[in-house]
């Protein structure tokens, strides 16, 4: 099942590259058609219909799944990897500190956050 990834301020990470992420496996209660599964979702996952269609692709193409925590509303919160650029943007006269910040080295997604935000949520970045 796909995920999207958030921010540890709620923002979705918006990136040039793919930045899917996939949780499971779950079991297979029973096959519906050709393609289509009724899997056994947790209870976090109550709201969603539990029947997915499942395409079978090159099995070397397979990923590895990581475990990941998802919320409620199905995202997950990624950790910072580094802060790499700063910057001052002028709005009306005030000045306002953006730090560019690399969430997954693989993956190369990468955003501009409020330093303030970000400083009090991961201290440990400014060290």
């Amino acid at each position: 099942m796909k995920v999207t990834p958030i921010t540890a301020i709620g923002k979705a990470i918006k990136s040039k590259n793919p930045t899917h992420r996939f949780v499971g496996p779950y079991q297979t209660l029973r096959k519906i058609g050709l393609v289509a599964y009724q899997v056994s979702l947790p209870h976090i996952c109550s709201n969603l219909h539990d029947v997915f269609l499942v395409y079978v692709s090159d099995p070397s193409r397979v990923i590895m799944l990581d475990t990941i925590q998802l919320k409620d509303d199905l995202t997950f919160k990624t950790m910072h990897v580094q802060i790499v650029d700063r910057k001052i943007k002028l709005l009306r006269g005030k000045q306002i500190l953006l730090v560019k910040i690399i969430w997954n080295k693989i993956t190369g997604d990468v955003t501009w956050e409020l330093e303030e935000k970000i400083r009090k949520g991961y201290p440990r970045l400014f060290e």
